[in-house]
């Protein structure tokens, strides 16, 4: 899996762990796909404020992920659901599967 579909994804499932401003800022660089430029003039802060707050907030997520493995379950649980959906034959079944992922 390319790394910034990884951040984003454990962004979001860890992101409330993390301060608000690491939160904010990994938000603007993965999603919002705003350079560290953009982020620092915008947050008023240096480039080189903006990779450190970045680099940290990477770390935790790593972390956390290591530890508690959410986004390795939800991808095997999704892993799961595809295989479902594509041995069904029942459309209304397959739809309300869908929407789990």
């Amino acid at each position: 899996m390319e790394k910034n579909i990884k951040i984003s994804m454990l962004l979001d499932i860890y992101g409330v762990l993390l301060t608000a401003k690491q939160s904010d800022l990994l938000d603007l660089y993965y999603n919002q796909n705003l350079s560290l430029s953009e982020i620092a003039d915008d947050v008023g802060i240096t480039r080189q404020g903006v990779r450190k707050i970045l680099v940290d907030g990477e770390k935790k997520l790593f972390d956390y992920e290591e530890k508690l493995h959410f986004l390795n379950k939800k991808l095997e649980d999704n892993k799961i659901i595809e295989e479902l959906i594509e041995e069904t034959d029942d459309i209304a079944f397959k739809e309300k599967l869908r929407k789990l992922l």
